[in-house]
């Protein structure tokens, strides 16, 4: 788990930062974390925070709305996060189109950007070819990971063990005949990404369509930006030149993201 603020010393603290902010907002990254769901005493293990202060914090998080108590006394991450989490996402799509323009640019193909929300992908911002024939996934669609370039690109740093966790819980139905349809065939597909450095769709979410895709280093969320297109352009050929170009947009992106976040 990463260091967090709460753990800091106060000299380490930034200059006019609110100690009890930052401890309220560590807690609910933690809670994260844990899949959103944890006892006093994980807090106070984690944090290093006493319990009588974690208690005091949860208890004004839940009178926000932020956190929720459960039946069972564990804290839960509270709807009130949901509608932040949608308003951050359609911004970080927003901010993130002129690094798809360049990309569209530099690839002639249709540039997408998606997050891994729960279980599912959901696709946050895109910025169209210029070709006639375009492929077009609708900002906001969801999908299941295991027929997505974009999917794969985002889980192949997960753990094997959470991977097989999470297709249980979607399944993996066939959206064309060329869809990874097992657990074992998808870790192997990771397998290839942490190889190669990149994912690819090959007719595997709809036939005709290739699409290839890299995650986007150390972002605040799990990210990935691809492009998509006609499989006739898309080739072998066509991806040795345009994986370059991804990944350099890849960390540039992350970049960016990464001064922002710390500004």
């Amino acid at each position: 788990m990463p260091t967090s603020s709460a753990s800091t010393t106060d000299s380490a603290r930034p200059s006019g930062g609110v100690q009890s902010l930052e401890r309220a907002f560590d807690l609910l990254e933690r809670m994260a974390d844990a899949g959103g769901e944890v006892g006093l005493s994980e807090l106070s293990a984690s944090s290093g925070l006493p319990l009588p202060t974690i208690h005091r914090l949860m208890r004004t998080l839940v009178a926000c709305g932020y956190v929720r108590q459960q039946p069972n006394r564990r804290y839960a991450l509270g709807p009130r996060l949901i509608r932040l989490g949608e308003s951050a996402s359609r911004l970080l799509g927003t901010w993130a189109r002129p690094y798809l323009a360049r990309l569209v640019e530099e690839t002639g193909e249709t540039a997408n950007m998606a997050l891994l929300d729960g279980d599912e992908i959901v696709y946050v911002a895109q910025v169209p070819s210029k070709h006639s024939m375009r492929m077009f996934t609708e900002v906001g669609r969801r999908v299941l990971p295991h027929s997505t370039g974009v999917g794969k690109a985002l889980l192949a740093s997960f753990p094997a063990e959470e991977v097989r966790a999470l297709l249980s819980r979607t399944g993996m139905p066939a959206a064309t005949d060329r869809t990874i349809t097992t657990p074992d065939g998808f870790l192997a597909a990771l397998e290839d990404v942490r190889r190669t450095g990149y994912a690819v769709d090959d007719n595997e979410q709809e036939i005709g369509v290739r699409c290839l895709a890299v995650p986007v280093p150390d972002s605040p969320t799990p990210a990935a930006i691809s492009i998509s297109g006609p499989a006739g352009r898309v080739t072998e050929a066509a991806t040795e030149r345009i994986v370059p170009v991804l990944q350099q947009i890849a960390d540039e992106l992350a970049e960016a993201l990464a001064s922002q976040n710390h500004s």
